[in-house]
């Protein structure tokens, strides 16, 4: 297995032998390398190669997934005061749809220039950042403070009281053959949006797109019913469901009837992370849990195509998103253009949104084919079984990318809603005295973003290389095939944390 492995990593690591030392992606100061760049390419990749050899030797049948430690923090009066106490529930809801309205307002009537507007600085680094990120490593609050969720369900009860007896809900249901397709095209745009369209930080542009997706979020819901929508059709409730596979924390419900009671549960191994049976249970049924960070990604269960195109995209948008700024990115558009002629606006548009397009399309294209040979070196297993169980494992690799691409983004500009909480509108108000904070851009060395960036994205891939044996042995029949069956995935991880790495290294180029 080590000659396996070290056959591995130099085929991927032959062709990055003549790279040079770079300057490190985002970065507002020059920093070179202290060494060159092909250095940390072949330690970071040899790191998750070792990584391979301690989980296949360590591991072995012990690998397998089953039960895991938790700790019920409903048990203390601390906990339970606060996070199922009714009043902090509504408060909360309340704080979050008040922010909603926030944005709308000053999206349309507030100044337009994006750095002394709120909606710009909120959706893009407080809510999109940094709500991720929070999700992934304490837990799904967007479950409960969903501002979408929460107005719908204000005016059907409202409804209902006007004396209408089935207030908002459907009577159409939901096409099985639909998956989660819907909140792929949905999330497809909202990542066109941020990535492609040149109008996205414009206050008044933000407004009137949370309003559009409002719109068909509640179209959803009163079509097909807010359960059902919010699981298949509303993407940030199915982004941020996956990414609190990999949180600490979980809701469960102990009481198995009220499962039964609600069609489509199908948790598969209990009812973990479904807010629906949650907040029908009794209290004494309820568990908020402490876990072990990641094992919500080896819960079993089949993981549907449409599930697996999900988390690809996941992974390949935000890698896309720091190839845009890349030399290599912005010569290949200059050469297409130079070919096919440019027509201004319209070509960034195209190209932008035809990368969008071939980027995951290759993602998915290479994804498939290491599947395939883990299907030819394992015991057989269908495709797309196969496909669906190793899907999870690359969870933490979009997880770490995104946190080494967007941290610092956060750290600086989030500094910004600091003084726009005090003047939201631009309009020269000081409403908590925190008008004139001068953010501090200096907050982190350039030396502290590189090393950390390589930690994250070999942390990440260390932990996808365990879920990824752990599932192997799942799967396979006997720890000597899952072991030779991991192989390409295996590869497939150490190209995607040497690809990751050079896209980090490279200087930004507008």
């Amino acid at each position: 297995m080590r000659h396996v492995a070290g056959i591995l990593a130099a085929v991927i690591l032959l062709s990055l032998l003549a790279a040079r030392p770079a300057l490190a992606h985002g970065f507002g100061q020059r920093y070179d390398l202290p060494v060159p760049l092909w250095l940390y390419l072949y330690g970071a990749a040899s790191a998750v190669l070792l990584s391979f050899v301690v989980f296949g030797f360590f591991l072995g049948e012990k690998g397998t997934p089953g039960g895991y430690p938790r700790l019920n923090l409903l048990r203390f009066g601390l906990f339970r005061a606060t996070l199922a106490n009714r009043a902090f529930v509504s408060g909360m809801r309340f704080f979050s749809v008040a922010v909603f309205v926030l944005i709308i307002l000053t999206g349309l009537f507030g100044d337009q220039t994006p750095a002394l507007n709120f909606a710009p600085t909120f959706v893009w680094v407080i809510w999109w950042v940094g709500l991720s990120l929070f999700v992934a490593l304490v837990g799904n609050v967007w479950a409960l403070a969903n501002p979408f969720k929460i107005v719908f369900e204000w005016a059907d009860g409202a409804v209902r009281r006007l004396g209408v007896e089935d207030g908002l809900e459907p009577d159409t249901s939901y096409p099985a053959r639909w998956d989660v397709w819907p909140a792929l095209a949905l999330f497809f745009a909202f990542a066109w949006v941020e990535l492609v369209f040149y109008g996205s930080s414009t206050p008044r542009n933000i407004a009137f797109l949370a309003l559009l997706y409002s719109s068909v979020t509640w179209a959803g819901m009163s079509f097909f019913g807010k359960e059902t929508w919010l699981r298949r059709g509303e993407a940030f409730s199915v982004f941020f469901g996956i990414l609190a596979r990999f949180a600490p924390t979980e809701t469960r419900v102990t009481d198995g009837e009220v499962c039964e009671e609600r069609d489509g549960c199908g948790t598969g191994d209990g009812c973990v992370n479904c807010y629906e049976c949650f907040a029908r249970a009794a209290p004494e049924h309820r568990e908020l849990n402490l876990r072990p960070p990641a094992v919500g990604l080896l819960r079993s269960g089949r993981t549907s195509a449409a599930r697996v195109i999900f988390v690809i995209f996941m992974l390949s948008s935000v890698t896309y998103d720091g190839l845009l700024a890349t030399p290599l990115w912005v010569g290949v558009i200059f050469s297409l253009q130079s070919i096919a002629g440019s027509f201004g606006i319209l070509s960034s548009l195209f190209y932008g949104t035809l990368g969008l397009l071939i980027v995951p399309l290759l993602f998915f294209a290479l994804y498939a084919g290491f599947v395939k040979l883990c299907q030819i070196l394992g015991d057989g297993t269908d495709f797309w079984r196969l496909a669906g169980a190793f899907a999870y494992s690359l969870v933490p690799i979009a997880l770490a990318y995104q946190a080494a691409h967007y941290y610092t983004l956060l750290l600086t500009e989030g500094q910004n809603i600091i003084y726009l909480i005090s003047d939201p509108f631009g309009w020269g108000w000081n409403l908590f005295g925190t008008s004139g904070y001068d953010p501090n851009v200096g907050i982190v060395g350039a030396a502290f973003v590189w090393y950390s960036q390589v930690a994250l994205i070999v942390g990440g891939h260390v932990v996808a290389v365990y879920l990824a044996h752990a599932i192997a042995l799942r799967t396979a029949r006997s720890p000597k095939l899952a072991l030779r069956s991991q192989l390409p995935m295996v590869a497939l991880m150490v190209l995607y944390t040497v690809t990751s790495l050079w896209i980090l290294s490279q200087p930004i180029v507008e």
